[in-house]
């Protein structure tokens, strides 16, 4: 048997051994991988042919469980190429692939191998076909610096031969090569950038965050998880303010505590539960809300299998609650911050119109102050939808709300 043969014999038995998708794949796929009679070349291997399996899972399972030439050679064109994929490629990629067609990344074909309703429900300000398209492509690493002077930075990524290439108008947004082992230098270990997606940073990069205005103010991440945007945030606004960050996940908040002690911000402080004292008290409160996880498809492909329609309508629901909740939190005056990682209307411009319909009294929306090429959402609350792929960037989506300030009585 030659030895592409063989690769093709042993991705399909760990295909096989992956089955069902669903949320806990990642953890299933890294077992499978540990196997001690794989090295790292194999490693990197399969994990390229099993991720590129899982993107296209609609279209390999019209394949019958016989049919191992026409599922090898559909992955063999659907995979990355490089050194660890050339003989599976060379042996495969040539062969016919007729009955996966849709392995295609352009046009509308894409469409077919994300779920049927995906069509129906997206809503980025660009054609479907197209978000499809970007969610199906590799993603790219996104770094954010977090240093006054960088310098230090760029020398060593420089002395490790790390092509680095900034984003054109986000001056702390950098893209490295996507194998890159950015947790391994100095420069991270020492807190000067953190990983963080293009998408994730426009979030609060694309809102009227002054500190000259209040620099002294409080914040609240509400929904704070490990903490990329509350380290963001604590930069953004400076050492005088106050960020506090909250979730319910206790040993999320243990790595965000870690996160901001290695790049020395000393204005965040985790709040494992909230006191009624500190209603109406923030200047600013970001809802990161819980939400399908659309706009990272191409990070965690196997969510594709395992969301469903009813899936998005409990997202929506919890996120109006969190929505409501945490609304009172925040001042006469303040800002609340909606956001998610979806590309799903009922997920985004739905929670954001139900909000304010019922809070039309107290709150007003606030659109983007930068929208970075963004579309605008115009039909409903002034959202900005981050849309996936157009800066080569996961897709996310914000809306921003003030508080009105309180009347005196005559």
């Amino acid at each position: 048997m030659s030895v592409a043969r063989n690769q093709a014999r042993i991705a399909r038995d760990l295909w096989r051994r992956l089955q069902p998708l669903a949320r806990g794949t990642p953890a299933v796929l890294q077992s499978l991988l540990a196997d001690r009679r794989f090295g790292s070349r194999d490693r990197r291997l399969y994990r390229e042919i099993l991720l590129t399996a899982i993107r296209h899972a609609r279209v390999l399972a019209s394949l019958a469980d016989s049919e191992d030439e026409a599922w090898a050679a559909a992955l063999a064109l659907g995979c990355a190429a490089n050194r660890d994929t050339a003989l599976f490629r060379e042996a495969f990629a040539s062969a016919s692939a007729a009955p996966c067609e849709a392995l295609a990344k352009e046009g509308s074909s894409a469409l077919d191998l994300v779920p049927e309703w995906f069509a129906s429900e997206v809503d980025t300000g660009e054609p479907a076909a197209s978000v499809a398209a970007a969610l199906l492509t590799r993603a790219p690493l996104w770094v954010r610096i977090q240093s006054d002077d960088p310098t230090a930075v760029f020398a060593e990524w420089a002395a490790l031969n790390w092509a680095a290439a900034p984003h054109p108008t986000l001056p702390d947004a950098w893209r490295l090569p996507a194998e890159t082992p950015a947790t391994s230098s100095l420069a991270y270990e020492a807190g000067h950038y953190e990983i963080q997606d293009l998408g994730s940073q426009l979030i609060l990069a694309s809102l009227n965050i002054d500190p000259a205005i209040a620099p002294a103010a409080r914040w609240l991440d509400a929904c704070a998880g490990a903490g990329g945007k509350t380290l963001q945030l604590a930069r953004l606004l400076g050492a005088a303010a106050q960020i506090d960050a909250t979730d319910i996940r206790p040993a999320a908040l243990n790595e965000l505590r870690v996160r901001a002690t290695r790049a020395g911000l000393r204005n965040i402080r985790t709040v494992p539960q909230l006191a009624p004292s500190q209603i109406g008290s923030y200047d600013g409160v970001l809802v990161d809300a819980p939400c399908s996880g659309s706009g990272t498809w191409r990070r965690s492909p196997h969510l594709m299998a395992c969301t469903t329609l009813a899936n998005l309508a409990d997202a929506a629901a919890l996120q109006g609650r969190l929505l409501d909740d945490f609304a009172r939190y925040v001042r006469p005056g303040g800002l609340l911050v909606y956001a998610t990682c979806s590309v799903f209307r009922r997920e985004n411009r739905a929670v954001a119109a139900a909000f304010l319909a019922a809070h039309a009294a107290d709150f007003d929306a606030e659109p983007s102050a930068c929208d970075f090429g963004f579309p605008r959402m115009t039909d409903g609350p002034a959202g900005l939808a981050i849309t996936p792929g157009l800066q080569d960037n996961d897709g996310f989506y914000v809306a921003a709300f003030r508080r009105r300030q309180a009347t005196t009585p005559l």
